[in-house]
């Protein structure tokens, strides 16, 4: 689940006229976004790693251990991890990021970028060291709160920081690499809890938890010595001499004058722009609200975070043993960064719309197929045969290597890209509220729904996943390499979308001398 993309786009022109280079200024926000990314990933590998071993259940949860080991028939073994103090653990975290994410974006705005990301980065340390020390469920749970609390504050600001700070013909890259980092950050998690299972005392688990504290330290310490962004110093003070000095130190180049002339711009239009929160609603941004809700929706409920969250709870259901679930998720997280790396390279050649359309028929193939492997030789009381089990992991593969170069990376990149600059911090904001509730909701609820409907349970996320790739395809147009400013002409020309915003757009660009794009 990726927040990296939530920056405000750069024109298409890739910031024509615009001069500079890339300079250890740029390059060392890029190390912070990357530790911001590792931070999240991290926290999204380790819990569903943790709840798998069984020194860590037998601990805090240990109802929950006895039903995994025992030899009962009358328990399913699609209900062996079925608790709901298990799913608060897992899912608790969300909630705090959701409210923290809101109050961040205030922060944000008056005290800056950098303010923020300091506050995330100590509360997230602050976590980590509740993690690491736990003696009760109490102290797990506030360790998952100050977490989500953390990482509310760092993914409104990261991503902020870097489209202020990045040149605009490499921002898209930098989009995409925080995506990728997030997706090493799940990696590294995956591969620590593999190895951290070998201690035989059975403390692997905090070192798994505490060890959160490296990113987050690295963040907050990385952050006290860079600059507040050019942006935030006109907007607050105005001071548009400082500002030049700070683009030329970060461009390499005393020619930034048109670069400061439309941050300048920029900032005077974001002044204009009351309540985008309450204009969003308007009837003219339908389609813009519509996406800002809807695609974060449907990246949800692939069951990505099914992966994410329950990965080895998962493989430890069908069958395998506590190293071989481990080693399980290691190698579905391989394939994912792998499919990262592919999408950085092609998103802008073939386009978005082709990359969600492929990578949803792959996930739509993937999910019926574990369901129908899972309804034929799985049963309640019976472990699976290690040839379907890890026929069951080939599958996942293929899931999240299609989710990853598809609506992985695309989900926060489209929206970003279709909201204009009066509603685009208040769409991000739609954005990343729903992917926090969904998050939430699909933590709390899925070990219940994997122990009611069993094998069903895949068919229902394959059942979202052909609902999902049904609406790109007929409700969301292609936006590569479109201008910000014609990026409007997209909707006019839609089958659907120019009958709600088409009559408006075309009068604007009677105005304005504009030509229309030829209809679709």
């Amino acid at each position: 689940m990726a927040i990296g993309a939530f920056v405000e786009s750069a024109q298409a022109d890739g910031g024509e006229g615009y001069s500079g280079r890339v300079t250890p200024f740029v390059v060392l926000s890029c190390v912070v976004a990357g530790s911001g990314g590792l931070l999240f990933g991290y926290d999204l590998g380790i819990s569903g790693g943790v709840t798998s071993m069984d020194s860590f259940r037998k601990r805090f949860f240990p109802e929950v251990y006895r039903q995994s080991q025992a030899q009962d028939t009358r328990v399913s073994h699609y209900c062996e991890f079925n608790s709901e103090l298990l799913t608060m653990f897992t899912s608790s975290l969300y909630v705090a990021g959701l409210v923290a994410t809101f109050v961040a974006a205030s922060i944000t705005r008056r005290y800056g970028r950098r303010v923020s990301m300091l506050i995330g980065g100590t509360i997230f340390v602050a976590g980590s060291v509740f993690g690491g020390a736990a003696v009760n469920v109490p102290m797990l749970i506030l360790n998952r709160i100050l977490l989500g609390i953390g990482l509310g504050f760092t993914n409104q600001s990261i991503p902020l920081y870097l489209s202020e700070m990045a040149p605009p013909r490499y921002r898209g890259a930098i989009n995409n690499g925080f995506e990728l980092c997030i997706s090493l950050g799940i990696l590294f998690a995956n591969i620590l809890n593999y190895f951290v299972i070998k201690i035989t005392a059975g403390w692997g688990w905090r070192i798994s938890l505490s060890m959160a504290a490296l990113p987050a330290a690295f963040l907050t310490i990385g952050v006290i010595f860079l600059p507040e962004t050019p942006s935030f110093i006109i907007q607050r003070d105005g001071d548009t001499n400082k500002a030049r000095i700070l683009l030329q130190k970060l461009r390499g180049t005393t020619s930034v004058q048109k670069e400061l002339d439309d941050l300048v711009s920029a900032s005077n239009l974001s002044r204009t722009t009351q309540y985008p929160f309450r204009n969003i609603f308007k009837r003219k941004y339908r389609p813009q609200l519509v996406v800002a809700l809807l695609i974060p929706f449907f990246n949800q409920v692939t069951g990505i975070n099914v992966m994410n969250f329950y990965a080895p709870v998962m493989f430890r259901t069908i069958g395998l043993k506590e190293r071989a679930s481990l080693f399980s998720s290691v190698v579905t997280r391989l394939c994912a960064t792998f499919a990262n790396i592919i999408a950085m390279m092609v998103v802008d050649r073939f386009g978005r719309r082709k990359l969600f359309l492929i990578g949803g028929v792959q996930m739509i193939l993937s999910q019926f197929t574990v369901g129908a492997i899972l309804a034929a030789t799985f049963k309640d009381s019976e472990n699976m045969d290690n040839e379907y089990a890890y026929l069951v992991l080939i599958t996942m593969c293929v899931f999240v290597a299609g989710f990853a170069w598809s609506w992985g990376p695309l989900t926060f990149l489209v929206p970003a890209e279709v909201c204009p600059l009066e509603i685009r911090s208040a769409g991000q904001s739609i954005v990343v509220a729903v992917v926090f509730l969904m998050a939430f909701v699909i933590g709390q609820t899925f070990l219940e729904v994997l122990c009611s409907i069993k094998s069903a349970t895949f068919f229902v996320f394959g059942g979202w996943i052909c609902l999902m790739t049904l609406f790109v395809y007929l409700f969301l147009p292609e936006t590569k390499k479109l201008p910000m400013e014609q990026m409007e002409q997209v909707w006019s020309r839609h089958w659907f979308w120019k009958k709600i915003v088409g009559e408006k757009v075309e009068k604007k660009q009677a105005k304005s001398g504009k030509t229309a794009l030829p209809s679709l």
